[in-house]
């Protein structure tokens, strides 16, 4: 929770998910982030919390098509179950206990991003706000890609956000997530897309790409320039002169 959730009991806080959460998954950073737009008053403060998963390619992939996964990967395909836990346990165990905002986030890297964009093409009311890094929309043989238009124009985005960001991924992971894009492009979501094939790679690109998506989902307020800025809930102090 945010360092001032104690002494602001009136005040609710928006909810970020961390899908692949636990401690030595990718709570920590992520949660650093949170405490981050704390201090730094550069986006708003919020609650973290940290899903992990125990057999990622189970519980992040849904049911594969293509006889090459399903042989190789028989236990795939979790990922409906996985959303019903989060749907029917977790959410309303986090909701009945903390102090929650309107608005609740769901976030993840590589397979988890995978789930990410899955949940957000099949059950899009579940969060308000998704964060995609680097998605393996290769899985399958990126039948999900394929998929993605129908499957759009299926659902109602409205209200709905979505950040998506690359690394240097290529191949039929960079064209999966192109499908996608273009396919999400035609509704009503609102998108940020941030391609950083030119100075990320897989493995460095989800911190600074979050960071990025909570700046840009949960900006704080302006400075209103009369009263001071430690009185205003959610306001960022005024650049130093």
């Amino acid at each position: 929770v945010p360092p001032d959730y104690d002494e602001n009991a009136e005040r609710r806080y928006n909810v970020v998910y961390v899908i692949d959460g636990g401690l030595d998954q990718d709570f920590v950073h992520i949660a650093g982030l949170g405490a981050l737009g704390a201090l730094s008053w550069t986006y708003e403060p919020l609650i973290i919390v940290g899903v992990r998963t125990n057999d990622r390619r189970h519980e992040l992939t849904p049911p594969a098509t293509d006889p090459r996964y399903v042989q190789e990967f028989p236990n795939a395909g979790g990922a409906g179950d996985f959303r019903r836990y989060l749907q029917t346990e977790l959410i309303p165990f986090i909701e009945a206990r903390y102090r929650t905002g309107a608005r609740r986030a769901v976030a993840g890297e590589s397979l988890a991003g995978l789930f990410i964009v899955d949940t957000l093409l099949a059950q899009p009311g579940l969060f308000s706000d998704y964060i995609a890094i680097s998605p393996s929309l290769w899985w399958d043989d990126r039948a999900m890609a394929r998929r993605a238009g129908d499957l759009a124009r299926a659902q109602n985005y409205a209200e709905k956000r979505l950040f998506l960001a690359v690394a240097n991924e290529g191949g039929t992971m960079q064209d999966g997530i192109d499908r996608v894009r273009a396919a999400l492009a035609q509704t009503e979501l609102e998108m940020r897309y941030s391609d950083r094939s030119a100075t990320e790679t897989h493995a460095t690109i989800y911190h600074n790409a979050t960071l990025d998506a909570l700046r840009w989902l949960y900006p704080m307020p302006p400075y209103d320039g009369e009263t001071p800025w430690f009185m205003i809930e959610g306001a960022a102090p005024p650049a130093p002169q």
